[in-house]
């Protein structure tokens, strides 16, 4: 560890008494509350999201993964004293167990005091025209051509698209309707279209919400608040969100099988942070399936920067974004990191700040670090500064200045560099990332990667189920797999599970990744093979399958996939005679159903 004991706790026992002062202990016990069950029932957690992170009382509650001292986290980042506002303390689940989480607290502090919050999806520029065009029953076609006039510019409204666009005025002076559907569609763009359930988002009261807030019923019966977000914030309602998060039902999916397989159970807190081969595959850009760093551009980002610490993952979790990629801030850190650039620090006192990110106001963070070494700014103050720089209000900058260079005058620096440097601070809050988010989704990176590199099978078989039923990422991962010198072998009712499976040094392909067949088939056909053992034939198998679960439809499937390929008979053959297996399969079932039994059957007279 960097840190000693002693720095430990004098960190705890200040969280500890600015969350008892900020009247937030209920907040952490509650949080703490669902995560224990979580765990406690093998729901994969997330090692933390947002500034939570920075907090050690998380930490030690074991609410996030990260130890804020080793990565540099600040508590004021979370919760800042100077300005006490809600926690926000957001949480990645499993995304195939997310909602046993929410029923717990739903049942936990009761149906009537938990809800899910509303959300209202408005109107936006193409969508106002093609409601209002089909309103006034323009055609299709003709409705498609407005909308595709509208430039491809984010967040553009209707009458900027109509200032820059000439074809709308074209559109409208050959038909005197689009003239109307524009005018309508500008008067309502923007409006509240309709409302649905926020993807996360749960609100917890201490009494029956009805006597707070108004409640709206879904079509599906849900209950939630119609106040969304904001609505809640501003009536200081406890509310966090519950995160499904793909990544973690894939790494729980890997741990179960590298078990399954090798014996070996991994306890991911005990993973080596330096581990060579986990690097090897981010310098060599290896990344499909690597948390956030799988896209294109990052992969060709990790072969320039070549990373070999958690401190460049979280980094480039930082830098890859477009405003540091457009202003040129990640190739000037590529060059420092590498040598080819020099590093200059314009006081002393900022090298211990900004060495790991090479001279660069990298974070928030650092930016809350370098007012408070040099103005004297509390950590509190200092957030109040990030938050105003990020805001860009020149009179509060203004005065946010004057006392910045106020607090570096008496702490005997010299103006001019005290000048650069809140220039410098101003320009870079901009860019500015909130490290807390960064690192800890930089841990759940390197976790990923670890996997792939020590066990490339059973990571790449739990990526590929991960992915079932999106066939243009099954593709992907199966060509990366030839890459890897790992053969995906085809499915196969005898072989395969219903997701992939490791086969050896290969992976079988899943039956449940097959085109229109469902769990419910895969469940009937792996059940037969249990209890009949392998399938000889096309008519063994509708002999012995639930036909209620299985239909022609998904029979023509697995002939069409290659899974009835090691049957006898062509795939020609067997779709030739798909009918009349299950003619024989339906008497077979009614014969059984009804006691009738072959004299040369398992149970007949010879």
């Amino acid at each position: 560890l960097k840190h000693d004991i002693a720095e430990y706790r004098e960190r705890l026992d200040f969280e500890i008494r600015m969350i008892q002062q900020m009247k937030f202990s209920g907040y952490f016990l509650i949080v703490w509350d669902f995560i224990r069950y979580a765990k406690d029932r093998g729901i994969p957690v997330g090692p933390g999201r947002g500034s939570a992170a920075g907090s050690l009382v998380s930490f030690a509650m074991e609410i996030t993964d990260i130890d804020p001292l080793q990565y540099g986290l600040l508590f004021e980042r979370f919760l800042n004293p100077e300005r006490v506002s809600m926690p926000d303390i957001d949480i990645d689940f499993c995304m195939n167990r997310r909602g046993e989480v929410i029923q717990y607290v739903t049942q936990k502090y009761g149906r009537e005091q938990v809800a899910q919050i509303i959300t209202f999806n408005t109107l936006a520029t193409r969508a106002a025209i093609k409601d209002v065009g089909r309103v006034l029953d323009m055609s299709f076609a003709d409705v498609d051509k407005l909308t595709k006039l509208v430039p491809p510019t984010l967040n553009i409204t209707l009458k900027q698209s109509m200032d820059t666009e000439p074809g709308f005025a074209e559109a409208a002076r050959k038909d005197a309707r689009v003239q109307d559907v524009l005018d309508t569609a500008t008067r309502l763009e923007g409006f509240a279209r309709n409302a649905s359930v926020h993807a996360a988002g749960v609100v917890i009261s201490p009494e029956p919400l009805r006597n707070l807030v108004p409640l709206y019923k879904t079509n599906r019966d849900e209950i939630v608040t119609q106040y969304d977000m904001k609505g809640l914030d501003k009536l200081a309602l406890l509310k966090m969100d519950f995160l499904g998060l793909t990544t973690l039902t894939l790494v729980d999916d890997a741990l179960k099988l590298i078990e399954k397989r090798h014996g070996v159970k991994i306890d991911l807190e005990e993973l080596p942070l330096e581990d060579p081969k986990a690097y090897e595959i981010f310098c060599k850009g290896f990344t499909s399936g690597v948390f956030q760093f799988e896209s294109p551009g990052m992969r060709d980002i990790l072969r320039r920067y070549q990373p070999s610490r958690i401190e460049d993952l979280t980094a480039l979790n930082a830098l890859y974004r477009p405003g540091p990629i457009q202003g040129g801030m990640l190739d000037d850190f590529i060059e420092r990191k590498h040598g080819r650039k020099p590093i200059v620090y314009d006081l002393p006192e900022l090298k211990p700040l900004l060495e790991e990110t090479y001279g660069v106001i990298l974070y928030q963070e650092q930016v809350m670090q370098i007012s408070s070494r040099i103005a004297g700014y509390s950590l509190g103050d200092a957030d109040l500064l990030r938050r105003a720089m990020g805001k860009k209000k020149a009179e509060e900058m203004a005065a946010q200045r004057d006392r910045f260079l106020k607090g570096a005058a008496a702490a005997g620096f010299n103006a001019k560099k005290s000048e650069k440097i809140f220039d410098l601070m101003e320009q870079f809050a901009g860019y500015g990332f909130n490290k807390s988010h960064s690192a800890a989704y930089a841990y759940l990176a390197l976790v990923t990667a670890y996997l792939k590199a020590h066990y490339p099978v059973d990571f790449m078989a739990a990526l590929l189920t991960s992915e079932t039923g999106n066939v243009g990422k099954v593709v992907k991962y199966i060509n990366e797999c030839r890459d890897m010198n790992i053969r995906v072998l085809p499915p196969d009712v005898n072989a395969s599970e219903c997701n992939f499976t490791p086969d050896g040094d290969a992976i079988r392909f899943g039956l449940g990744a097959v085109k229109n067949v469902g769990a419910s088939a895969v469940e009937a056909i792996v059940k037969a093979r249990e209890q009949h053992g392998r399938f000889a034939s096309l008519h063994d198998f509708c002999e012995q399958v639930d036909l209620q679960a299985i239909n022609r439809r998904v029979i023509e499937s697995l002939i069409k996939a290659g899974a009835m390929d090691e049957l006898d008979g062509t795939r020609a053959q067997q779709m030739a005679a798909v009918e009349g297996a299950m003619e024989s399969g339906a008497r077979h079932a009614r014969d059984m159903a009804s006691g009738q039994t072959g004299l040369f059957g398992p149970t007949g007279l010879f």
